[in-house]
């Protein structure tokens, strides 16, 4: 069937995976893209800042894409954008607040000049190429969040990104339930839905049982409060300035992107603080502990964060206090549990009281539950259904509930990133795939690391290294003097000294005896050899000069 007739689904990050979340949807010559986020490194992915979307599908395409659709404005949807416009000058649409943490991300990374941004609200509509897209409010842990609704020659898709079905939210905005009423009514061809609590029964508590939480950490902490946070959590730093105000607290902000977040979010509207309330940092620390709350970011124990600084004794603006209550207002990202438990337990072995979301309810998810999402497939009626955002098994729980709610197996479909799904004829089928692996970023450098490299870092950090360094005579191949040795993160200093003499005296004993071919001799005797007596398997490197 010719490209014209159908609807092209290509996922290109958060299916498979929890983060780095990026649709096209592509129909004849026409192509939109919705979200364009990061994923946090995994615990082994060392060195690495974090990781985009793979797009290079787009690449060759990049004149036919019309829009660029921003969600809301989480890291895991908006991350990446300075890196798709570099390479895609597509315009890019938002609401009101998102675009203004697009514009402030954009603008620190020197990126501002490249972006057109157009500003949409929940209930307008725009025309892109033979693409219809409405967009409608959702209830998230950020405000000013909406879904799509995409119609094209193909049918109506429905764009359900990340929500949560709460009738008390903090902004007082709840998804909006008669849009999805009305696309049920018109007929929903294809639902897309946020899996990310697939596994979760039940319904996600209300943002409103976080206001008593705060109240009763802030009632009770005799030293200063330090809230850590996502910067985006614009909803909890407001829940956090309410709970200051009532104990007479005054808020300082620490961290750039927290700094700026609020800074946009107040100016918009979207934060009611007044001036009197936030302090610079440098004067809250001259107050007495009693009457300061810090405001950071940290929530997941990154060592190079504020709070992963503090545990550390390593933050240069301000140290940890005995007696200070840290409180960590997040779920841990997966992969993060190890990083936050190390964390917590540097804090309170600095005389920190850390407070989080298994000991007081200082954080609820902002995403749908199961009952949730069986309401939302209950509500639209969809004739087809696809799971995303979530790992492997949190897609295929999605899909488990949408049979049960009475689906037909055969259309629900669960795919991964890479993977092409068309709607055409109003069926649903496997395209091809494509790319969809990991982009590695690390300061200046994307996607230049690849997963070799990934490897060899963990073959360093869990075996260590040996380099061997020998000189020999040009003309007569004989050593000019003993190779020199240097270990790092292999052996102790004390075992090296029975170690490395032996080592030096078996690769004498090879170039003295002639069996030289090249380095790789030296380097299969020396690890035969390390294996032998340790049992370890280090990386062994020999550089090898005449003079």
């Amino acid at each position: 069937m010719s490209r014209k007739n159908k609807l092209r689904i290509i996922p290109l990050g958060g299916l498979g995976e929890v983060g780095k979340n990026m649709m096209a949807y592509e129909f004849g010559g026409d192509i939109i893209v919705v979200d364009a986020g990061i994923m946090f490194p995994m615990n082994d992915m060392l060195g690495i800042d974090y990781i985009i979307p793979d797009f290079e599908y787009l690449l060759d395409k990049a004149n036919r894409v019309r829009a660029i659709i921003i969600t809301h404005g989480h890291e895991d949807h908006i991350g990446a954008i300075q890196h798709v416009i570099d390479q895609i000058p597509a315009p890019i649409y938002a609401t009101p607040l998102t675009r203004g943490l697009i514009e402030g991300k954009l603008a620190r990374n020197n990126a501002q000049h490249k972006a057109q941004i157009k500003t949409v609200q929940a209930g307008e509509s725009s025309k892109f190429g033979v693409f219809t897209v409405e967009y409608f409010h959702v209830s998230h842990s950020i405000p000013d969040a909406m879904g799509l609704g995409i119609t094209s020659p193909a049918g109506l898709v429905v764009h359900m990104s990340d929500f949560k079905f709460d009738h008390t939210p903090v902004d007082g905005w709840p998804t909006d339930f008669a849009k999805l009423a009305e696309f049920s009514t018109r007929g929903v061809d294809l639902l897309l839905s946020d899996s990310t609590n697939a596994e979760r029964p039940g319904w996600t508590p209300s943002e409103m049982v976080i206001g008593p939480a705060f109240d009763k950490v802030f009632a009770e902490a005799k030293g200063r409060v330090i809230v850590a946070t996502f910067a985006s959590l614009i909803s909890r730093v407001q829940q956090m300035a309410d709970a200051a105000a009532k104990h007479g607290r005054k808020i300082a902000l620490a961290g750039p992107s927290m700094v700026d977040n609020v800074k946009i979010a107040r100016k918009m509207g979207y934060l009611e603080i007044p001036d009197e309330m936030i302090v610079p940092i440098d004067q809250a620390l001259k107050m007495q502990d009693h009457k300061v709350a810090i405001m950071c970011t940290g929530s997941q124990g990154e060592p190079s964060s504020i709070v992963g600084r503090l545990s550390a004794g390593t933050n240069r603006q301000f140290d940890l206090k005995a007696g200070d209550t840290i409180v960590l207002s997040s779920h841990p990202i997966p992969g993060n549990e190890e990083t936050i438990s190390k964390t917590i337990n540097r804090l309170l072995r600095r005389g920190a009281i850390v407070i989080h979301d298994g000991i007081a309810p200082i954080h609820v998810s902002g995403h749908a539950s199961q009952e949730e999402q069986k309401l939302l497939l209950n509500l639209v009626r969809p004739k087809h259904f696809m799971p995303i955002h979530g790992e492997l098994r949190q897609l295929r729980r999605h899909a488990d509930l949408a049979k049960e709610v009475g689906i037909p197996e055969e259309n629900v479909i669960v795919v991964e990133n890479g993977q092409v799904v068309e709607l055409v004829g109003k069926k649903i089928l496997l395209g091809e795939r494509i790319p969809g692996d990991y982009v590695f970023v690390e300061g200046e450098s994307i996607g230049d690391i690849d997963h070799g490299v990934m490897r060899e870092r963990g073959q360093l950090a869990r075996n260590g290294i040996m380099l061997i360094d020998i000189s020999l005579d040009k003309y007569s191949g004989r050593l000019l003097h003993e190779p020199e040795i240097i270990t790092r993160g292999f052996v102790s200093p004390e075992d090296a000294e029975q170690l490395l003499p032996e080592v030096r005296k078996r690769v004498m004993d090879i170039i003295h005896g002639g069996g030289l071919d090249n380095e790789k001799d030296i380097v299969s005797a020396v690890k035969s050899y390390l294996h032998q007596e340790t049992k370890r398997r280090p990386m062994v490197f020999v550089t090898m000069s005449k003079g």
